[in-house]
């Protein structure tokens, strides 16, 4: 991944280029209280990284490939291996007072459940056991599989997905987390084994790490 910073004078360079340009490069030496001699080498890294353009007799504008379009092919760029976490899975024969004690103890949202195998079963939440404790069922009883969402009903990620298509499945599924897979195969039976998870927690870290890198114009 190819990351772009820039000095506080390249930065004002661009915005005043964005503001005012076309504009010759005396211009802008005369508005930032320099000769141009001075920003010789920041006119030539601004059009070696393509985000100025510079004509004869017409001055410097912003390059066809801005900023903004720049930011968001770094940040298609970003994959769920790049910031995925350690999954928590539960048996899937693990009664619910278990599975809460397992919930607290890892400080998640979502617990997966998985059989022989390391095989995905299914998922269960936070809401999921909340609602079980409040029908006063005795949840010392009540197995974990009983309660959760089943496969094929399991909203998953592949490990090369890209970290935008995954969040946008956490917005769309209107869900906190997701079970990042890979095909296995156990015992003549295919399934899905978990190999990390992403959250909206995850995802928020991994943007924040990349706005404190990316110049934003």
């Amino acid at each position: 991944m190819i990351i772009i910073r820039l000095t506080e004078r390249q930065e004002q360079i661009l915005r005043i280029v964005q503001k005012q340009g076309p504009i010759i490069g005396e211009e802008i030496a005369d508005l930032l209280g320099v000769v141009r001699a001075t920003l010789r080498p920041d006119f030539a890294f601004l059009t070696k990284a393509g985000l100025l353009e510079a004509r004869p007799r017409v001055g410097y504008y912003l390059a066809g490939k801005q900023i903004p379009s720049q930011v968001a092919e770094t940040v298609k760029e970003l994959q769920v291996k790049d910031c995925k976490a350690v999954p928590v899975v539960i048996d899937e024969n693990v009664m619910v007072y278990d599975a809460i004690v397992n919930l607290f103890l890892n400080d998640v949202g979502t617990l997966y459940i998985v059989s022989e195998g390391g095989i995905l079963e299914g998922v269960v939440s936070r809401k999921d056991l909340l609602k079980i404790v409040l029908g006063q069922a005795d949840i010392h009883k009540i197995p974990i599989n009983v309660i959760m969402t089943r496969m094929p009903n399991v909203v998953t990620v592949d490990i090369a997905d890209s970290l935008w298509s995954a969040a946008k499945k956490l917005v769309d599924h209107e869900i906190d987390s997701l079970p990042v897979v890979k095909a296995t195969f156990h015992n003549g039976r295919e399934g899905l084994e978990v190999i990390g998870r992403v959250t909206k927690s995850t995802i928020t870290k991994a943007f924040v790490e990349l706005g404190l890198n990316v110049f934003e114009l």
